[in-house]
């Protein structure tokens, strides 16, 4: 690759399904040298899956390099689109064990980790559970999903853009309004009605994915994909197992 920084596109070597427990199935695969250092990316969303792009995280003729879709994402299964995907077996714990078992499957004794966005904190939560089995990280567009930062990105942005915030906050029950709307949007993701999962989707999109927020916040590119805007869930209710996950699996929540 003389004269260039970006190695070119490259095709994975290895690919799989790999059996996680629960009906859920995990889609990975390997590029690079076979040889190389174990580096697993760990993609953001939460819901996006792995790109193509993301094979050239790390160069190839040095690096053995992993990709993963975690639960619900990408080319696993089931996917979170689907109204019928149990989600109570989606959870931080769930996805920490997920890359241990990846882990184990591929042979790996060390591995170094990329992730951004969510995936820095994904990333993170897996490095304090099993340390011993990370040899460096490498984090980029760093958030740890704490409360504060949730709020801020749900509520707090609002002060902005007020007009299309309350709009946002209109779509949920009264009741709601005062309290946690991720967590609102979630139950509104979760309804048996097609037209009120889809109808909080739109407005999640409105706010976060093509309005005037777009900049600051960013939904999950599995959100934008035609069938999870059919189901009508993929975005509200993974952002809101976020914070409730996260905190469950030992996270560091501010008040």
């Amino acid at each position: 690759m003389p004269g260039s920084l970006t190695p070119p596109p490259i095709e994975p070597h290895e690919y799989g399904m790999l059996d996680v427990g629960g009906a859920n199935h995990v889609y990975w695969e390997t590029c690079g040298n076979p040889g190389g250092t174990p580096a697993l990316v760990v993609h953001g969303g939460p819901g996006s899956g792995c790109s193509i792009g993301a094979r050239r995280t790390f160069h190839p003729e040095r690096y053995r390099v992993v990709l993963f879709d975690q639960r619900g994402c990408g080319r696993s299964t089931p996917h979170a689109s689907d109204p019928a995907t149990d989600m109570s077996v989606n959870t931080t714990e769930h996805l920490i064990a997920d890359m241990e078992l990846l882990r184990e499957h591929l042979g790996i004794e060390q591995w170094v980790l990329f992730g951004g966005s969510w995936g820095s904190t994904l990333a993170l939560a897996y490095a304090e559970r099993h340390s011993q089995r990370v040899s460096a990280i490498l984090l980029v567009s760093v958030t740890t999903t704490r409360r504060s930062e949730i709020d801020w990105l749900y509520r707090g942005v609002g002060r902005f853009f007020p007009q299309e915030w309350n709009r946002f906050r209109a779509v949920v029950p009264e009741a709601d309004r005062d309290a946690d709307l991720v967590a609102a949007y979630a139950r509104l993701a979760e309804d048996p009605d097609p037209h009120v999962r889809a109808t909080a989707t739109a407005e999640w999109l409105a706010l976060g994915g093509r309005g005037p927020l777009a900049g600051v916040l960013r939904v999950t590119e599995a959100l934008q994909r035609p069938a999870a805007r059919r189901a009508g869930r993929v975005g509200p209710h993974l952002h809101a197992l976020l914070l409730q996950r996260r905190m469950a699996a030992g996270g560091r929540a501010d008040p």
